[in-house]
């Protein structure tokens, strides 16, 4: 399954809940906001960090540009995918959860 998580982690618990409830196996893709929980330095990094070995980690590029963190370090192991990239990872996962 492919998650999308739109809120940041400083705003609401939506990646928390969704780092508690997906399967192994599962994607999960940082988009809008939501790429704030992608930082090395942010709150959520340590979670994200435990998940790795089970799940696959994506932020939106265009995402993290439009509010200046392109230079920003990220948790290791999560890739920056561009448009055709997310569509790429649609077509991929046959089912999408939207964490809103």
């Amino acid at each position: 399954m492919l998650h999308t998580v739109n809120k940041s982690p400083l705003e609401r618990n939506t990646l928390e809940s969704c780092l508690r409830l997906a399967a192994k196996g599962s994607a999960i893709l940082l988009i809008e906001d939501g790429v704030y929980g992608a930082l090395a330095a942010g709150q959520a990094a340590k979670e994200i960090g435990k998940r790795k070995a089970d799940l696959k980690f994506y932020a939106l590029g265009p995402d993290l540009a439009a509010r200046g963190l392109s230079e920003s370090p990220l948790v290791d192991g999560i890739e920056i995918v561009d448009y055709e990239g997310f569509v790429d990872l649609a077509a991929e996962y046959e089912a999408h959860q939207a964490w809103l």
